[in-house]
């Protein structure tokens, strides 16, 4: 309940419509509670006294209700409709706005299916219950006391009879709540995995059909499915067994009114008209609680939904903007690690230990390292990706955690192996960063990427679209565009990951060229992967197991580190690219 009332919370800013649809609500209630009334009129004053004029008024008064409920049912349906989208739209930004800002630690940990599910079928849940479920719940309420009451009021001993069945169906609908409310956290996460399952091999159907692994995937993917549809059956089956006892209990009612109203009828004591007008507040009585029956589990997937959005809402943002940020003030980009220690949420060994050095401005950085020695950590604390364990990491003498995100990360420019380009134009993806640049500048940045020709040559040029991830695009164009998209942001800082063994031998002599001429000036780190990058750089740090292992030029270390000799020799790539070009 606590999530729920976090959900209404959002109506708050949709007063108007919230409050008209309630009033309509009420006004219907109203109008369906003096039905019965009339209808009692114009048996008892009309048909059993044959007055005409009794007829006559009793049908007008029945046709005027009928009017004013169908208007009220529409202005309700109407409001009602509005304000739950409006808190859907709400709710659906503020998550996707959580979820922009989490650190790369939650992500980490997190399934992109099951954030994908977050943010479409537990928010859709949640806009139901506020659009129908709330109101619904309401009108029940209000209907159902409303008619107790009346019922009450027109005979206390037939009334009490007559709601002697009240606590049976009470019962069964409690039952039957406590019963679902855990189905439903079961039937979301199974819906989540088997998302997660879809957005897996979507992603990687490439991979999939390359292994010929199409038929292992649909499997598992029937499998996952079969799962959600069992734990859906469950609650089918559940609600197969509370409704039928419902209706049986509301039957029982009948007997009672129809029994010893009948018997009351015969000795005078209660009109025919009396009669039928509390068969009708039976109704009136077992309708609700047949909705609210129905509506329970509206309101109970709701809350199991909106408890899994405010999971995330309130989640702790691990790298966030401290209370008295500073912004960033355009740097010369000197950089530095002062006895860096990190380690990942959830594991106990450190990833880095006691990493010290320093970037002077312009320098070039080469990163080298065995898998898992630590060289993306280091180039994820820079642009504070993470927050260090312990140490400091320093730009031009700010602490980068003493610093606003945006101010940082908009001067450090990052290209990596693992190119992402968004659907959208070639110029929309090159001036991401910065939308607000000019055609000469998107032109100017293609070029100096060594892009400029090829995008030419595609049908539309700059306002080609690409398909998602960059579909449409080669290995080696799509590299050249994520260039073209950091040089825009002409950054001080540059992270490059230069690896080009996945293309020919003419594309990695074009993307070298590009990444050549985008290091110029600038400060560079790059996890290397050529000779020509350790050769060429002023700083080589070679880690080993999270330390550094040795550090240096690549003439010094060549002359003084047995380490840096044997990764020379078996992981870096000979640079033949530019002999292949020029030869």
């Amino acid at each position: 309940m606590k999530s729920l009332r976090r959900i209404i919370g959002y109506l708050a800013a949709y007063k108007f419509w919230a409050v008209g649809a309630t009033l309509s609500l009420i006004a219907v209630t109203v109008a369906n509670l003096t039905g019965p009334q009339l209808l009692r009129y114009v048996i008892d004053e009309g048909i059993r006294a044959e007055s005409g004029r009794a007829i006559a008024l009793g049908t007008a008064g029945l046709a005027l209700i009928a009017i004013l409920r169908g208007v009220f049912n529409f202005t309700q349906a109407f409001w009602s409709e509005q304000a739950s989208q409006s808190v859907a739209f709400d709710v659906r930004n503020d998550l996707f706005a959580k979820i922009q800002g989490l650190s790369f630690s939650y992500h980490d940990r997190a399934q992109t299916g099951q954030l994908m599910t977050r943010a479409t079928n537990d928010v859709e849940l949640v806009r139901q219950f506020t659009g129908q479920g709330l109101f619904q719940m309401i009108n029940s309420l209000l209907m159902l006391a409303g008619s107790i009451f009346v019922l009450l009021y027109m005979d206390w001993r037939l009334g009490l009879a007559t709601l002697s069945i009240f606590p049976a169906i009470a019962g069964v609908i409690l039952f039957f709540a406590m019963k679902i409310r855990p189905m439903f956290g079961k039937i979301q996460k199974k819906l989540g995995h088997l998302n997660s399952i879809l957005q897996e091999n979507l992603a990687g159907v490439r991979v999939v059909k390359s292994f010929a692994r199409s038929d292992f995937e649909t499997e598992r993917f029937q499998v996952a499915n079969k799962e959600y549809k069992v734990e859906n059956l469950s609650f089918v089956r559940a609600a197969s067994q509370a409704f039928p006892s419902l209706f049986f209990f509301s039957n029982m009612g009948t007997i009672i009114i129809i029994g010893f109203g009948g018997w009351m009828v015969m000795g005078q004591r209660l009109s025919v008209g009396e009669l039928v007008a509390f068969n009708t507040y039976l109704m009136f009585v077992v309708q609700p609680l047949l909705a609210i029956g129905f509506l329970s589990g509206i309101i109970i997937r709701a809350g199991v939904s909106s408890e899994r959005i405010f999971e995330v809402i309130d989640t702790n943002n691990e790298v966030v903007d401290k209370s008295d940020a500073q912004t960033l003030p355009p740097v010369s980009g000197k950089v530095t690690f002062d006895d860096v220690h990190f380690r990942y949420a959830g594991q106990d060994e450190a990833v880095l230990k006691g990493i010290d050095f320093t970037a002077e401005p312009g320098q070039t950085v080469a990163i080298l390292g065995a898998t898992g020695s630590g060289k993306s950590t280091i180039i994820n604390l820079l642009p504070r990706f993470y927050d260090t364990t312990d140490g400091r990491v320093l730009v031009d003498g700010f602490d980068v955690r003493d610093l606003t995100l945006d101010s940082l990360r908009s001067q450090i420019g990052i290209v990596l192996q693992e190119t992402t380009l968004f659907s959208g134009t070639i110029r929309y993806n090159i001036a991401y960063g910065r939308p607000d640049a000019t055609e000469d500048e998107v032109i100017a940045a293609a070029k100096a990427a060594q892009a400029h020709e090829f995008i030419l040559e595609q049908p539309n040029g700059y306002d080609t679209t690409v398909g998602e991830r960059g579909v449409g695009l080669s290995g080696g164009q799509k590299q050249r565009v994520a260039i073209a998209r950091a040089l825009l942001l002409d950054p001080r800082i540059l992270i490059l990951d230069d690896s080009t063994s996945a293309v020919d031998a003419e594309t990695e002599y074009q993307i070298q060229q590009a990444l050549d001429g985008l290091m110029v000036g600038r400060t560079s780190f790059v996890i290397a992967q050529r000779i020509s990058t350790v050769r060429n750089a002023d700083l080589v740090i070679v880690l080993d197991k999270g330390t550094i292992g040795a550090m240096g030029t690549h003439k010094v270390l060549m002359e003084e580190s047995p380490l840096y000799m044997e990764i020379v020799a078996s992981q870096l790539t000979e640079d033949r690219t530019a002999d292949k070009m020029t030869g």
